[in-house]
């Protein structure tokens, strides 16, 4: 596909990169077969925390969560929040169901596979809190409609978000970032940057913990990591 070909993550419906890494181990593969399908969100129909959580509660959503760290950490935190999670990478699953397992999180549902298709089932202005951290960059330009930072996305996320809730990004990758912030500035009708200068992208905010990839890209790669925060209007 070359670069001037219209299409987002939301047009384009098809995930890519892999969707597997090395062999699991067996408990890990144990988990996926016995805990992923008990709480795994439902494969049809409306996706609300009534459904997930037997009532309502304030609802996050992260995509991507990798090998689930920070998704464990909230649920950790916000005890009577719900948390939803999607992550392709079963490699990632699997460490996730483990922190799910260890630390005892029932207000945590999981999916394996497509974030979009889970976001699209949450009714409009349900969720408090919504986490895009270290997406993949996807860096050569023909491939810029594969960043989930695109205007189609960024639609979906303002029209689930309620008024006042939260969009967290974070990124190590300056393409990406240059990408984003250039996304953003045509959505100030939807969100507001919360900013303060440099310290507001330059130092993680509270309540956002450091994962095992972040702590990489600064300590092993050198890379920068920058942290944003935008409210829904």
């Amino acid at each position: 596909m070359s670069a001037n070909k219209p299409g987002d993550p939301t047009t384009l419906n098809r995930l890519y990169g892999r969707s597997q890494g090395k062999p699991l181990r067996k408990g890990q593969a144990e988990l996926v077969e016995r805990l992923l399908p008990q709480i795994a969100v439902p494969a049809e129909g409306p996706v609300t925390a009534e459904r997930l959580f037997g009532h309502d509660r304030p609802l996050h959503f992260e995509i991507g969560f990798g090998g689930g760290e920070h998704l464990a950490y909230r649920a950790d935190l916000l005890p009577d929040h719900g948390f939803i999670g999607a992550e392709p990478f079963v490699n990632g699953v699997a460490q996730a169901l483990v922190h799910v397992r260890d630390g005892a999180l029932g207000n945590v549902r999981l999916h394996l596979g497509d974030a979009l298709e889970v976001l699209r089932r949450v009714p409009d202005g349900a969720l408090t809190m919504l986490y895009l951290l270290h997406p993949d960059p996807w860096p050569k330009a023909r491939h810029a409609k594969r960043r989930m930072m695109n205007d189609g996305p960024v639609e979906m996320f303002a029209a689930k978000l309620k008024p006042g809730g939260e969009l967290r990004f974070g990124t190590d990758h300056p393409v990406y970032l240059r990408h984003a912030l250039s996304v953003m500035r045509r959505h100030t009708d939807s969100f507001e940057w919360q900013v303060e200068g440099r310290q507001s992208w330059e130092n993680r905010p509270g309540g956002w913990c450091e994962t095992r990839y972040e702590a990489k890209a600064r300590e092993v790669y050198g890379h920068e990591v920058w942290y944003f925060r935008f409210r829904r209007r």
